[in-house]
């Protein structure tokens, strides 16, 4: 058994103060509203505004109890990662503490599984962008906006840390506002207190008069944890940013115990108002996307517009991010040697320049597969990593039962963040992480649950089969090297 190196010094990528120029460390560029901004937009994806229709009509007004047990679980995730990023803040964050805590299999594993789903992502985000835009503009085509776009963010990430935290307040402040005067406008019309608005003031009638609050039975809500669980993906990136702060502690810590209120108000809040304004089974939710048709009933004037505008601005902060974050997770691959030592070098201004254009071209190529082969090799990619931002929770979880262990004996006045009841709540939240897990695999339809676990099961498998022969031939080599001829 090898002797890990102490916790301060685990994951040679950390960074918690500001490096000189032309050192090969990353800066402190992000300032504290960047961080602040990044936490909130984090939990704030384009699935909330493109993907909720879906959830409602499969659960009825049961689908805040399928939001309520998955915010749960991301509250719960996010706990047990603040408590270790507190404690060492690194741009790698899980993949780092996976790699201390578990083995250098599962590092390599999770940081390479995490950096392929948010590849997958940008090319998603990148055509969904391109989209909205094309119809606006239909002179240039829907692919050359895609490439617009990626261009634009890609040059925004090399130009400076700074430069993606600017971008990202900005994106991250007009989703916040947007959010935030969607749940008082409509919280005004469902009371009748709208002026101009023909809504009847309906209270909170349309919860339960139309079949009941679960018109689908229990089951129903299961069904809708599974088609809203993926919109979370996100909260965890501000631990990753935290380490180009200059006071990455202070960050985390504020972000972990804020986490609660962000998906109460801009999850559960937003989409009460929804079923709230809407009977549940209204053709429009489907139609129009369920935020459209809720300002369309309220007689909100182009609303389908003004949502474009939101869902595009998401879409580019998701964009944003997903360049980020996948850029520093392969920066953190390749200081520690899991990934070709190049990544792994920064410019004089502390940017992992050939970690980014490894991303953005890997970005371009799925952009490419998605609209030569939609259906076949992209569907691939989709479902391949379709469950991995629940495998990236399952070893969050168990690298912080041993993390904290670690944390207790080496540096016990790091512990700053401290999960609940522990071990006891992070078992609990394993259990219900599996139970999820398990439950996907009833989803039988094409492209559903089951073929996303199968496949991301399968290339999870791959890539651990991969750090293995390393690790192995690494010893290897090690032995032959001290072995006397």
């Amino acid at each position: 058994m090898t002797t890990r190196p102490p916790l301060s010094t685990a994951d040679p990528s950390a960074t918690t103060q500001s490096t000189p120029a032309g050192s090969s460390g990353l800066q402190a560029g992000l300032k504290n509203r960047h961080l602040s901004m990044i936490a909130i937009g984090g939990v704030i994806g384009a699935g909330l505004f493109v993907g909720s229709g879906s959830g409602i009509a499969a659960a009825g007004p049961g689908i805040l109890v399928s939001y309520a047990l998955v915010g749960v679980l991301v509250v719960l995730v996010m706990r047990m990662l603040g408590e270790m990023a507190a404690a060492n803040p690194t741009s790698g964050s899980f993949s780092a503490y996976a790699d201390r805590a578990l083995g250098r299999w599962a590092g390599f594993t999770i940081g390479w599984l995490y950096w392929f789903f948010w590849v997958v992502v940008l090319a998603v985000e990148a055509t969904a962008g391109a989209k909205i835009l094309a119809g606006w503009i239909p002179a240039v085509p829907q692919w050359g906006w895609a490439l617009i776009v990626m261009v634009v963010l890609t040059a925004s990430n090399l130009a400076s840390v700074g430069s993606y935290g600017e971008f990202e307040f900005w994106f991250a402040g007009i989703k916040v506002v947007a959010i935030a005067a969607f749940i008082v406008i409509g919280a005004l019309a469902i009371f009748g207190l709208l002026p101009g608005s023909d809504h009847p003031a309906s209270g909170f009638s349309n919860l339960t008069a139309h079949g009941g609050f679960l018109p689908h039975g229990p089951g129903a809500i299961l069904t809708g944890v599974l088609m809203v669980v993926f919109s979370f993906m996100g909260s965890e990136i501000v631990t990753l940013a935290a380490g180009e702060s200059k006071d990455p502690q202070g960050a985390i810590t504020k972000a972990t115990n804020s986490v609660i209120w962000r998906i109460a108000v801009f999850y559960l809040g937003s989409i009460l108002i929804v079923v709230s304004l809407l009977r549940w089974d209204d053709p429009a939710i489907l139609k129009d996307g369920s935020y459209v048709a809720a300002l369309s009933s309220i007689g909100i004037p182009h609303a389908a517009q003004i949502m474009n505008a939101i869902v595009l601005t998401s879409v580019l902060s998701c964009l944003n991010s997903g360049l980020y974050t996948a850029s520093r997770m392969a920066f953190s691959l390749g200081r520690r040697s899991d990934a070709p030592a190049a990544l792994g070098r920064t410019t004089g201004r502390g940017v992992p320049q050939s970690a980014i254009l490894a991303s953005v071209v890997f970005g371009f190529v799925a952009v490419g597969f998605n609209y030569l082969w939609p259906d076949t090799v992209f569907q691939f990619l989709l479902n391949s990593s379709g469950a991995i931002a629940l495998f990236v929770w399952l070893v969050i979880c168990f690298s912080q039962l041993r993390m904290r262990k670690i944390i207790q004996r080496e540096a016990p006045e790091k512990l700053i963040v401290k999960m609940w009841l522990y071990p006891y709540l992070t078992w609990a939240t394993i259990a219900l992480i599996t139970f999820v897990l398990g439950y996907m695999l009833t989803d039988t339809a094409e492209g559903g649950g089951r073929d996303q676990v199968v496949l991301s099961t399968l290339v999870a498998v791959g890539v651990v089969a991969i750090a293995l022969v390393r690790e192995r031939l690494g010893r290897n080599r090690t032995h032959s090297a001290v072995t006397p001829s």
